[in-house]
């Protein structure tokens, strides 16, 4: 609670006051956070031109938006919010918006002729739990160009792997 009202520049007892349990705080910060980096993740798919800038746009925002995210909420971890059903819900529609966006950027890609994908869904799908799961060793490195680099190794794997030829 003390990381979360510095955050919001408030005392503790005035999040008390409006959140009568620790865990409705955290349910609204998941929600206000969440919706923030849906925020990010569109106005930097529509700054880009092609469907793999779009991909890589997506890609290196999310990324860095969950670096500073666990910068500013260390108890806020995947693992500590696992043990919140509440949270599910928003983990849930937030990963419905990861792989529809994905799945417009994909379809883009398939229509210009520069991605050739045999099942959008499952592609789509793959994409985002190959991100999930790359998450914490991603956010966990220190320096920003280690970062950088991974992400741009990941995109050339996976832009090589649906490119047309």
């Amino acid at each position: 609670m003390k990381v979360i009202a510095k955050k919001f520049r408030v005392a503790k007892s005035t999040l008390y006051y409006f959140f009568k349990r620790k865990t409705y705080t955290f349910a609204e910060v998941i929600k206000k956070e969440l919706l923030a980096l849906r925020n990010e993740l569109l106005i930097e798919i529509s700054n880009a031109k092609t469907p793999q800038e779009k991909l890589s746009a997506y890609i290196f925002a999310r990324m860095k938006y969950l670096r500073k995210l666990s910068n500013y909420y260390p108890a806020l971890t995947a693992e500590y919010l696992g043990h919140y059903s509440f949270i599910e819900k928003y983990r849930t529609d937030f990963t419905k918006f990861e792989i529809d966006t994905i799945s417009e950027i994909l379809i883009d890609g398939q229509k210009q002729g520069v991605f050739q994908i045999d099942d959008i869904a499952s592609t789509s799908e793959i994409i985002v739990i190959a991100i999930k799961g790359l998450e914490v060793p991603l956010i966990m490195q220190e320096e920003t160009k280690n970062l950088e680099d991974t992400i741009i190794q990941m995109l050339s794997i996976l832009f090589k792997g649906i490119e047309s030829r």
